[in-house]
């Protein structure tokens, strides 16, 4: 059984809320990348980008982070643009949940290669059962649970929210 947590407005909201966030924390830069990992991370990221054309000048390029999250060790991490055009820029790593942190630790690895300017993290769920030391600057919603709950992130209609099982 799902028990809704948040409505189809109310993650919207969240999400414009993250767009403010995301500016005024980067309000002296030009260019902004926001890297959506596969899935619903990269539907959030392509939410955000709309948000932030609305309401600032930045210039935002929107990536896909593409791995198995299943086994982020064992297959490679793939971006869908250059990895040179992201040197000097600022990176936006988006997830739905944030809940071990190992995927997002394994996405940003190929990072490490490049000579970004700064790398954040944007999620719309932290559940706080942190196994790798990963922190998110933009959070949508904190939510403490058991191991044994699932938290889902729907973006597309219709029955977009946030979900509890």
């Amino acid at each position: 059984m799902q028990n809704p947590i948040l409505s189809l407005d109310q993650t919207h909201q969240k999400i414009k809320r993250i767009a403010f966030e995301i500016y005024e924390r980067n309000l002296e830069e030009t260019n902004v990348v926001l890297a959506g990992i596969v899935g619903e991370g990269y539907t959030m990221a392509g939410l955000l980008t709309n948000y932030l054309r609305e309401i600032s000048p930045l210039n935002i390029t929107l990536m896909k982070i593409d791995l198995n999250k299943e086994q982020p060790h064992t297959s490679p991490v793939h971006f869908d643009i250059d990895k040179e055009a992201l040197n000097g820029k600022v990176i936006i790593v988006v997830d739905d949940v944030l809940n071990t942190g190992r995927t997002l630790a394994y996405s940003l690895s190929p990072f490490l290669g490049v000579s970004v300017k700064r790398v954040q993290v944007a999620v719309m769920v932290n559940r706080a059962h942190h196994s790798f030391p990963i922190s998110a600057d933009y959070v949508g919603y904190a939510l403490s649970t058991t191991l044994n709950e699932h938290i889902r992130v729907k973006l597309s209609e219709p029955e977009a929210g946030v979900y509890l099982s």
